[in-house]
């Protein structure tokens, strides 16, 4: 495998860093952390690239997508991570999109494709249940047909930013007598503002509002939102997730993150020398950048590997379990890095008590805390890495 960018390939990279630097909004760097974000910051990346034709960048052309190589899509994320760009969400972009235009209806492609391009329709998932998590496909919420509608009840979880959508797409139970209980599970499409439908926020320890619990109470629906055929989800979600998880790995934004680490930890110093130089704490930094070498080497496998008309599929789970990981150390060594200066800057905290007080220490310290709590939940979401290794030990080692 050749890992050398070609004349084209690097003349393309330099058209793409122009685009970024002229029309990346700019009031976004100033938004810091992601609970501050409003709708609008969320999206306004995504406009943006809509207009140009840019968001979908992995969909097929036919379906608005850019045509890019796989090479140039990496290329892509790397210029976006270089800038830690906002990026389209991808509830929409990279999960329920896929999903709509390889099962969906014409109908519904026409309908719900152009939003998702644009940005202009916000989505959500509804996966999660309390105690179907991990165990997916004991989920117990409901979908009983009623003429040209399903009638929809029960609960779901970790429903992340659904304060803000439009639409969710939901797994329910159609068949509760099916031999397994994969086989009885439907994918749904459901309005966010239909009766019934009730979003009650879950906030973080940090006061954070990013995730909610999402009721519904017998939501109709009409028959044309079933994407694919009855009782067919399961086959749908693996194909939703083997997307999601492919693009968990983070390959460019970690090696940002290192770069930055790097940066602190020799601002930072250790007995009056800069922290790099001390040989423990380098060794780890340095056995992190070797780790996310390899998994970058993975992923432009993938790549390769997808351009050849090879879709993603179980190498995905190796993508996220190392992706995941790497990540998590990654803010951990900030964290270590940082030292004391890391002590959790509670904003919407400070705010609900009236505070007005600065966080000490330097800029970069800031959202340390904030952000390695934040990431303890990525090696679960998507499927916990626990999951993964069986999938892995399944579907790549046969055993």
């Amino acid at each position: 495998m050749n890992l050398e960018f070609t004349p084209e390939e690097q003349a393309f990279r330099d058209e793409v860093r122009a685009f970024i630097e002229e029309n990346y909004p700019k009031h976004l760097g100033d938004v810091g952390l992601r609970e501050d974000f409003s709708r609008e910051d969320f999206l306004a990346w995504h406009k943006v690239l809509g207009e140009k034709g840019w968001s979908v960048p992995a969909w097929p052309v036919e379906y608005g997508g850019t045509g890019w190589t796989p090479t140039q899509r990496y290329i892509w994320s790397e210029e976006n991570a270089r800038v830690n760009a906002i990026m389209p969400l991808p509830f929409g972009v990279s999960m329920v999109g896929p999903v709509i235009y390889t099962f969906g209806s014409e109908e519904q492609k026409a309908r719900h494709l152009p939003g998702i391009r644009s940005g202009e329709v916000w989505w959500c998932q509804g996966y999660s249940e309390p105690g179907a998590g991990s165990d997916l496909a004991s989920l117990k919420t409901t979908a009983v047909r009623d003429g040209d509608h399903y009638v929809i009840n029960g609960q779901k979880t970790w429903t992340t930013l659904a304060q803000y959508a439009d639409w969710g797409f939901f797994l329910c139970r159609t068949d509760p007598d099916a031999a397994k209980p994969q086989e009885g599970i439907s994918f749904i499409l459901v309005d966010m503002k239909s009766p019934g439908v009730e979003v009650k926020p879950i906030k973080l320890l940090d006061g954070g509002y990013e995730v909610n619990e999402t009721w519904l109470t017998d939501v109709r629906v009409p028959v044309e939102n079933l994407v694919g055929e009855e009782n067919k989800g399961w086959t749908y979600a693996k194909f939703l997730l083997a997307h999601e998880r492919s693009g968990i790995a983070g390959v460019a934004r970690s090696k940002r993150g290192v770069e930055k680490l790097r940066e602190i930890a020799a601002n930072e110093t250790l007995d009056g020398e800069p922290l790099i130089d001390d040989l423990d704490f380098a060794r780890k930094v340095s056995q992190l950048e070797i780790d996310l070498a390899a998994l970058e080497i993975t992923e432009l496998r993938t790549l390769a590997g997808e351009q050849a008309g090879k879709g993603p599929g179980p190498e995905s789970s190796i993508l996220k379990i190392k992706g995941t990981e790497i990540q998590q150390r990654l803010t951990e060594l900030t964290l270590e890095a940082v030292g004391s200066y890391s002590a959790p800057y509670y904003g919407s905290i400070a705010n609900d008590t009236g505070s007005n007080e600065y966080p000490i220490g330097p800029d970069y310290a800031h959202d340390s805390a904030a952000t390695y709590f934040n990431m303890r939940k990525t090696s679960i979401y998507g499927g916990s890495n626990e999951i993964q290794r069986n999938i892995i030990t399944k579907m790549i080692l046969g055993l």
